[in-house]
């Protein structure tokens, strides 16, 4: 029997919209807040919640400089457009995607250093996700948009 190849952080890799950026660390973060529909105190069915969506992109100083440089051209690192996300991993026959739509980057910690420290230096770029187009899955939307929404 063969033996089954599995996903790990090695398998993703990751296109975030012009930038040529090489991420270090890649979370995506989903709340939904879809909840049961209660009658006289008792569940009896769903409501749809909103949804909202964030992460944080990990880079070097690398990719911290593709951000710079972006900000430059914007104006400041506010005005860096949105940009879409699609990440995607393949272990033997079995492929993973997941896109993510409408990033809009901030930064944060900036600077973290220990000087006892031999590791290389990390900055975290937190991001929400602002389009309707949301998030997709395999090509399956995470939730269903609403046409009068586009």
């Amino acid at each position: 029997m063969a033996e089954k190849i599995r996903f790990n952080g090695l398998s993703f890799v990751f296109d975030l919209g012009d930038f040529a950026v090489e991420a270090k660390k890649f979370t995506l973060d989903i709340t939904d807040n879809t909840t049961q529909a209660k009658r006289k105190g008792r569940p009896d069915g769903v409501l749809i919640g909103d949804v909202e969506a964030s992460g944080t992109i990990t880079v070097d100083r690398t990719g911290l400089k593709a951000f710079s440089d972006a900000a430059a051209k914007a104006g400041s690192f506010q005005e860096i457009p949105t940009f879409d996300i699609n990440s995607h991993a393949q272990a033997g026959n079995d492929e993973f995607k997941v896109e993510v739509f409408g990033c809009k980057v901030k930064l944060s910690k900036l600077l973290d250093v220990d000087t006892s420290s031999t590791d290389e230096t990390e900055f975290e770029l937190p991001f929400v996700v602002t389009s309707p187009d949301f998030v997709k899955i395999d090509g399956t939307p995470y939730n269903r948009i609403i046409e009068n929404e586009k």
